[in-house]
């Protein structure tokens, strides 16, 4: 499975079902599905701080990549 990383990544909000995610790589905050964020995923909740990874085909989807 590929998988996209994003850096310096802060969790804002967390519903449970989606994280609204700050990055250096988005002009404004996103919201990215919990169902999409990559099993190596070093931060899964609200308030943490790091590497986020989703899984490349919804960033792909997003054109992120």
């Amino acid at each position: 499975m590929t998988k996209h990383i994003i850096e310096n990544a802060v969790i804002i909000k967390d519903t449970g079902k989606a994280i609204l995610v700050e990055a250096p790589d988005f002009d404004e905050p996103e919201w990215i599905p919990q169902s999409m964020v990559h099993s190596d995923s070093e931060i899964w909740k609200e308030d943490e701080e790091g590497t986020l990874i989703i899984k490349g085909h919804w960033a792909e989807a997003k054109g992120w990549i």
